[in-house]
């Protein structure tokens, strides 16, 4: 074991740099602003919903992520923003732009897109989905039998649990929850207490689904839905008995999300968190949506109210909580529509039936998800639970699923078990804080040791280490993964995973385990990076080496694969790196700061973003170097990741395994069908190839070559 006084090692810092091409290497008219880059891949998620490649129902499906993605980005990145100003917080970033700016060109963008949006499912989806005999009724077009049903549907299912708020001196305008649907009502005439209201807001029951199918008999042939907006239009009057409603007009209000725990002197984090998910459902607006027909006079009414401005404001063409028409799909039962299924591979040797330990034990497996299983990771924890060669269980939860986690069902079955279970539960992975806790508690409950990993530092990185004795021997068998441990997103995301008993790598992942749980130095590894302390600065000196290596006249090629760049001095590190002439291809998925092609700083860069039927999620970097070596990651190439959480990053060192991952990378690169190209002008634009045949498609490639 190495001496740890001798080898402890601190957190990355920033090398000394040459101030050589310094200057221009900072210049902000290098950089894209990173708000604007997410911003950038929700609009090439919203442009699948026109792609007639995708079956129908999946591009629907598109268009409602799109809505998911942007209701985040203003819960969080713009709210972010909205914070920054109000505290006098406007620091720039590399790309020079203050947040007032950045709102600015938010709105713009965001307004033509939500229009175009709009536009798509009232022009293109629904259209085509009535062809296909999925139909959308509206108000207008109900029959007598219809609005007959609708009636008794509002009478039974809705009157009895809504609750109207009428608008005067004893009633103010109420806190009205994040993201929840909402009716502003124009009244007339006089109530019980002989008051004369003018508005009341009607709060829609959360319990009832927003899109309501009605029964076959009373509908053309296929499938009939009936919004519940429509219903409450159609019959305001009724939740006000004696008075009428001249106009009923829906919204919805988008909060900050982002919970603001106070680390200094929390006692109990589990406690401070659980105190703040109650606060998440009423921070501040960012956003209000409205019915494109409310009267100018409401809306000034509603604006007023949420404390926000007409740039905040955002007419829309149809439903204002589109995300809720995500069950439709399942409901209609038409697969034709759909993406043909597919079962994931399991390499021999990896079966249920087989003793996945000593399959491990004589070689080392590489799983691509979703095109080969995820069970082999799962089984390997369902066999550990029961073994009773094995003596202890340490597990990194990031989002695991909650209460539907079969992986934690095998933590608390092994903890039963009598085995020693720990598990670093990052409570703070956003928007899975509550099923974090619940899970955390479930473990507990099992005997499992749960530890929240170190304060100010997420724990995102993914690992399993089992310990079992053999022959007299204590042996280590690893888990790595560039995804989470969730089953479902196993079958969505595109990850890497890594099963080893590698003892060198054992070792170090033994070590980080020690340093989440423990206190004290942390040791140098042998073969893992691991942030915050050794991978920015290693990943530095590897493009760093692709320099020295053209230098010497030998290979030099950098690919680098992940969800996002924006670290600066990375950017910096890949910008020198192409002045000296190194050929750089980057396959990131969402956020991109660096510009490419810009003549005397990166014009040996190509940027490519791949969006298609699964969500790109594998972190993996190639570095020719002479020597070729290859790391799947945890971590994305970005200021939080790489300084601010607990990543692993490891190599992929068996040459049968390093080479797939080079070949599956190149395969991305060659991609046509799903790729867009990334100009040095910050645009994306669609690559494809002529004839179409001939378009290549990863992911449609790694389906047909790896899945049933």
């Amino acid at each position: 074991m190495p001496n740890s006084k001798k080898n402890t090692v601190k957190p990355d810092v920033e090398p000394a740099s040459s101030s050589e091409n310094e200057t221009a290497l900072d210049d902000p008219a290098h950089y894209i602003n990173r708000e604007l880059s997410h911003l950038s891949f929700n609009q090439r998620v919203l442009a699948q919903a026109l792609d007639e490649d995708h079956p129908l129902l999946e591009r629907l499906k598109f268009l409602l992520i799109f809505s998911s993605n942007l209701d985040e980005f203003f819960e969080i990145r713009v709210a972010g923003l909205v914070q920054s100003i109000k505290f006098e917080r406007e620091s720039t970033g590399p790309d020079g732009k203050h947040a007032s700016e950045v709102l600015r060109e938010i709105g713009e963008i965001c307004h033509h897109t939500v229009d175009e949006q709009y536009r798509i499912l009232n022009d293109i989806l629904i259209p085509a989905m009535a062809a296909e005999g999925i139909h959308f009724l509206r108000r207008r077009k109900w029959t007598a039998q219809q609005a007959e049903w609708v009636e008794r549907y509002i009478e039974e299912e809705v009157l009895p649990i809504v609750s109207p708020i009428g608008l005067d001196p004893a009633h103010p305008f109420p806190r009205l929850v994040n993201k929840s649907l909402n009716f502003i009502v124009e009244l007339e005439g006089k109530d019980a207490f002989g008051r004369d209201l003018n508005y009341a807001i009607v709060p829609a029951p959360r319990t009832l689904p927003r899109v309501i199918k009605l029964p076959d008999e009373l509908g053309e042939p296929g499938h009939n839905f009936i919004f519940l907006s429509s219903m409450i239009h159609a019959h305001a009057t009724k939740m006000f008995p004696g008075m009428e409603a001249k106009g009923c007009y829906q919204f919805r209000i988008t909060r900050n999300a982002d919970l603001d725990v106070d680390t200094e002197g929390i006692a109990d984090l589990a406690r401070a968190l659980r105190g703040e998910l109650h606060s998440r459902r009423f921070g501040t607006a960012v956003r209000l949506e409205v019915a494109d027909n409310c009267p100018e006079e409401l809306t000034a009414l509603l604006l007023k109210e949420v404390g926000l401005t007409e740039q905040q404001l955002y007419r829309v063409n149809g439903p204002v909580n589109l995300k809720r028409l995500m069950k439709v799909p399942s409901q209609v039962g038409r697969p034709d529509l759909l993406y043909p299924p597919f079962t994931p591979t399991i390499p021999k040797g990896l079966n249920r039936k087989d003793n996945i330990f000593d399959a491990v034990a004589r070689k080392d497996y590489l799983l691509l998800h979703p095109f080969e299983s995820f069970t082999p990771v799962i089984e390997m924890l369902r066999q550990a639970a029961k073994d009773p060669k094995v003596l202890a269980i340490k597990q990194t939860l990031y989002r695991s699923g909650g209460m539907k986690s079969s992986v934690v069902d095998a933590l608390i079955n092994a903890a039963r078990n009598g085995k020693e279970v720990t598990a670093i539960v990052e409570l703070r992975a956003r928007f899975d804080e509550e099923e974090n806790l619940e899970l955390a508690s479930r473990l507990q409950e099992a005997g499992a040791v749960v530890v929240y990993g170190v304060v100010g530092y997420k724990t995102h990185s993914k690992m399993i280490l089992i310990v079992r004795r053999e022959q007299g021997q204590l042996k280590r068998y690893v888990h790595l993964g560039t995804g989470n441990y969730h089953s479902a997103n196993a079958r969505l995301y595109t990850d890497y995973s890594l099963l080893t008993a590698d003892p060198v790598l054992a070792d170090d992942v033994h070590r980080v385990f020690q340093q989440l749980t423990g206190m004290g130095k942390t040791e140098r590894m042998a073969k893992l990076l691991h942030a915050p302390f050794t991978l920015k600065r290693q990943l530095l000196r590897l493009i760093d080496g692709e320099v020295k290596a053209l230098r010497d006249g030998k290979a030099a090629h950098i690919i680098l694969k992940c969800n996002g760049l924006t670290e600066p001095k990375v950017i910096q590190a890949l910008y020198k790196a192409s002045q000296a002439g190194v050929k750089i291809d980057l396959i990131i998925r969402g956020m991109c700061c660096l510009k490419p092609g810009v003549e005397n700083v990166s014009e040996t860069i190509q940027v490519r973003s791949v969006v298609g039927r699964f969500l790109e999620h594998t972190r993996t970097y190639y570095f020719a170097n002479a020597n070729p070596k290859v790391y799947c990651a945890s971590a994305d190439l970005m200021e939080r990741n790489l300084n601010h959480r607990v990543e692993t990053c490891f190599p992929v060192t068996q040459p049968e395994l390093s080479e797939r991952i080079y070949v599956e990378l190149l395969l991305y690169l060659s991609d046509t069908k799903g790729s867009w190209s990334l100009s040095n002008s910050g645009e994306y634009n669609a690559l494809s190839s002529e004839p179409a045949e001939q378009n290549i498609c990863a992911q449609e490639t790694l389906l047909s070559q790896l899945s049933i």
